[in-house]
C-alpha cells in the first residue's frame, strides 16, 4: 500500500512538472515572434531640388547714358528649409556702358539736301566701360510666390575700364573728317561751317583705354511667377571714378568721377 502510494505521488508530480515545462515554452515562443515582427519603413517622397544658381540679362537706363548687363548669382538661405525663399542672392554682374553728358544736344549740321546730316554739337569724345563686379542681395520682405512680390536691397561694386573713342565730324573747311585739338577748336565749336558727323567706325581705332571702379546700391523688385523664373525691376544709384579726367564735350570740363540713378529691367532663370 506505501508502495503503491509512492509510486501514484511521483507520477502526479511528473505530470505537474511537464505542464509546467510546457507552458513556459509556449510563452517563450510567443514572446520570440513578438520581438522578431518585421518592421516596415515609409518612405516619404523628396520635394523639389532647392533653389542654387540663377542667371539674367538686362537693359539699365541710367541718368547719364544707359547699359546692358549679365548676372551670375548663387542664392543663400537661412537654412535648407527655407531655400527657395532666396534671403540671400550672391552675383557676378558684367556690365557693358555709355557715358553721355546730361548737356548733349542732337542738331542738324550745313550740308544741305541729301548730304545732311546730324551731329552733337560740342562732343569731342565717347564713352564707353566694361564693368566687372560683385553684389550682394539681401531680402528686406517677401518671397517670390505667385501674386507677391520680394524686395531685396543690392549693394556692390568692382573694376571698370573706361574706353575712350575720339568724336569726328565733317567740316567745309576740311577735305577730311576732323577730331578735336587745339588746331580744330574753332571749326569744331562753329555751326556754320559743320556738315555733320563722321559716322561711329571713325576714331575705333584710336581708342584709349582708362582704369578705374564702380560702386552701387538699390532696391530690387522681384515680380516672378514662379520659383525658377526671374524678372525684376531694379532702381539705385551708381557711382564710377576714372585714374585721369574724361572730357565729353569741348565746351564743359571734364571730370574724372561720374555719379547717376538708373532704372533696370532683368529676365533670367534660376535652378
Amino acid at each position: 500500500m506505501k508502495q503503491t502510494f509512492c509510486i501514484l505521488f511521483v507520477f502526479v508530480a511528473g505530470l505537474q512538472l511537464a505542464g509546467n515545462a510546457y507552458a513556459q515554452t509556449a510563452a517563450s515562443g510567443k514572446d520570440t515572434v513578438k520581438k522578431y515582427r518585421p518592421t516596415y519603413v515609409v518612405q516619404k517622397p523628396s520635394g523639389p531640388k532647392p533653389i542654387s544658381r540663377e542667371l539674367s540679362v538686362g537693359l539699365r537706363l541710367n541718368s547719364n547714358g544707359w547699359s546692358g548687363f549679365l548676372d551670375i548669382g548663387r542664392v543663400k538661405s537661412k537654412d535648407p528649409k527655407h531655400s527657395d525663399m532666396f534671403y540671400k542672392v550672391r552675383l557676378w554682374q558684367i556690365e557693358f556702358t555709355e557715358k553721355k553728358d546730361p548737356k548733349e544736344v542732337k542738331i542738324t549740321g550745313q550740308g544741305g539736301g541729301k548730304g545732311s546730316n546730324k551731329y552733337i554739337y560740342g562732343k569731342i569724345n565717347n564713352m564707353y566701360a566694361l564693368k566687372l563686379g560683385r553684389a550682394w542681395m539681401k531680402m528686406l520682405a517677401g518671397k517670390p510666390d505667385p501674386g507677391s512680390v520680394s524686395i531685396h536691397w543690392l549693394y556692390g561694386g568692382g573694376f571698370s575700364l573706361g574706353m575712350l573713342k575720339p568724336y569726328y565730324i565733317n567740316a567745309f573747311s576740311d577735305p577730311n573728317a576732323i577730331k578735336y585739338d587745339d588746331n580744330t577748336k574753332a571749326n569744331f565749336l562753329d555751326k556754320n561751317v559743320i556738315e555733320g558727323s563722321a559716322g561711329f567706325a571713325k576714331g575705333l581705332g584710336e581708342i584709349k583705354y582708362v582704369p578705374g571702379f564702380h560702386v552701387k546700391s538699390g532696391l530690387h523688385f522681384d515680380f516672378s511667377a514662379n520659383r525658377k523664373s526671374v524678372i525684376g525691376v531694379e532702381v539705385g544709384v551708381n557711382g564710377e571714378y576714372y585714374t585721369q579726367e574724361v572730357q565729353l564735350l569741348a565746351n564743359r570740363t571734364g571730370t574724372p568721377y561720374f555719379v547717376d540713378l538708373y532704372v533696370a529691367l532683368q529676365v533670367g532663370k534660376r535652378w
